[in-house]
């Protein structure tokens, strides 16, 4: 949720801690003084930190100052890295080289730091087997995982199967 920005005539307290944009700072001053200053120079009073006491104001133009908090979120979501969970499917009678190229993809995803959805499908009758025979099936591709990772969700039984779900193991040793 955003704060509401006050500017002007806008901001309420009698007094405020004064700033300029080039970092000269006029301490605590009553808001009429403030009003004075800011218009002296052509600028807007905009109040930055209202839940400071007392709260703190800064004389800058208002055009510039929403450019740059439009850039510092633009640059916040280009740095946040959204782990996604990635989805590999094997079946029961999958080969073992075609388990070492998923389980290469799987620790591929773990390194980037995605959580990994393993599904080993089941087709018809494949559904009701032992589920120790299943789980030691899904074993199999989990052996061949490289990348260091804890399990986030056992394996449970889904529509298509049987569903684990890894994640990269970040607790160190």
């Amino acid at each position: 949720m955003k704060v509401q920005i006050r500017i002007n005539h806008q901001i309420k307290a009698r007094e405020l801690r004064v700033l300029t944009d080039d970092g000269e700072n006029f301490g605590v001053i009553s808001l009429e003084d403030a009003f004075r200053k800011a218009e002296e120079l052509g600028l807007d009073l905009i109040e930055i930190s209202p839940n400071a006491v007392p709260p703190v104001a800064k004389i800058m133009d208002y055009g510039k100052f929403q450019y740059r908090e439009q850039k510092k979120d633009r640059d916040a979501r280009a740095k946040s890295h959204r782990a996604e969970t990635k989805s590999l499917q094997v079946k029961i009678g999958t080969g073992d080289k075609d388990l070492e190229i998923k389980a290469n993809k799987a620790s591929t995803f773990l390194k980037e730091g995605h959580r990994v959805k393993i599904d080993l499908f089941l087709p018809g009758r494949s559904k009701y087997f032992d589920f120790k025979f299943l789980e030691e099936r899904l074993a199999r591709i989990l052996r061949l995982i490289s990348a260091e990772y804890k399990v986030a969700d056992p394996a449970k039984k889904s529509p298509k199967g049987l569903t684990i779900i890894i994640e990269k193991n970040t607790s160190q040793k």
